[in-house]
């Protein structure tokens, strides 16, 4: 006869544990924070020992906690996946992609036509994604950018993220070299002030300041861009399709890494799953 411990305390801590408090844990499991932090104790309890250390402000695992998080995301995380695909027998096959909002709009919606087309039987639903928010257990996948390593996911590389100065071919008239950019308006993106200064260090215009509107998402700079507001920093692959379409140009060949890159993560228990496989196989071959 198995000895299962207390189902809903395993539930609690586990997603407390990944989330680092107990609203967080709330949240997700839509209970009240006090509720949560009820079952963790009476799980301690039986189990006789400390999965928390608790102080101030401060929620940490202990030792044991840390073993017992790592095991037990795993089990929950291929429970899901087993109901799933259990109850998927007879109905369509769905694939949820949290990606940032200007991934989506610049590139991936102008391809989901493709991808139907490669594989018409998954469901595709995009929600909203990207680094300022965290990976959602429900989530099939994520398309990010960042370096790689994120912890309990595995990421696979995409693309490099290349910056590089566009505007409007208009604007690009009187941009002979990167040093007319003094006197020119530049537009920047709010979450990513490291990327003029990246860019102009590597053209030799350290002390040039970049002066100009500043933007939410890379989306609104870009599109800026194109209504002839300024010059953005550009960074691929947002940009390709309005470079081949002409909308904007990109006035000088240099391009600088970004330091970073785009990701396909995921959890490893969602690996072997019909519809994520297909948006692997399809995202990988492109």
């Amino acid at each position: 006869m198995r000895r299962l411990p207390f189902l809903n305390g395993v539930r609690a801590f586990e997603a407390a544990a990944r989330a680092g408090s107990f609203a967080g844990a709330a949240a997700e499991l839509h209970v009240s924070p006090a509720a949560v932090s009820r079952m963790v104790k009476l799980l301690e309890e039986r189990l006789g020992l400390a999965l928390f250390e608790r102080g101030a402000n401060r929620l940490s695992l202990t030792p044991a906690g840390r073993t017992y998080q790592a095991g037990l995301t795993r089990i929950l995380d291929e429970l899901a996946l087993l109901t799933d695909q259990v109850t998927a027998t007879g109905r369509r096959r769905v694939l949820t992609v949290g990606v940032g909002p200007t991934f989506a709009i610049r590139w991936l919606i102008p391809r989901l036509a493709d991808f139907r087309r490669h594989a018409p039987e998954v469901d595709v639903r995009i929600t909203t994604g990207g680094a300022a928010v965290p990976f959602d257990p429900d989530w099939s996948c994520g398309i990010a950018l960042g370096d790689g390593n994120w912890p309990g996911l595995t990421a696979e590389p995409l693309f490099a993220a290349d910056l590089l100065p566009v505007c409007r071919p208009e604007t690009a008239r009187s941009l002979s070299r990167p040093a007319d950019l003094d006197a020119g308006t530049l537009l920047r993106v709010a979450h990513a002030p490291e990327d003029w200064p990246r860019w102009l260090q590597a053209a030799g215009l350290a002390g040039t300041a970049a002066a100009g509107p500043v933007f939410e998402v890379y989306g609104q700079a870009l599109q800026a861009a194109v209504d002839g507001v300024g010059v953005a920093m550009g960074i691929r692959p947002y940009v390709d399709d309005d470079l081949a379409a002409g909308r904007l140009v990109a006035p000088f060949d240099l391009t600088v890494s970004k330091g970073k890159g785009w990701y396909l993560v995921y959890r490893p228990a969602r690996a072997a799953e019909p519809a994520f496989v297909a948006f692997r196989d399809w995202m990988l071959g492109r």
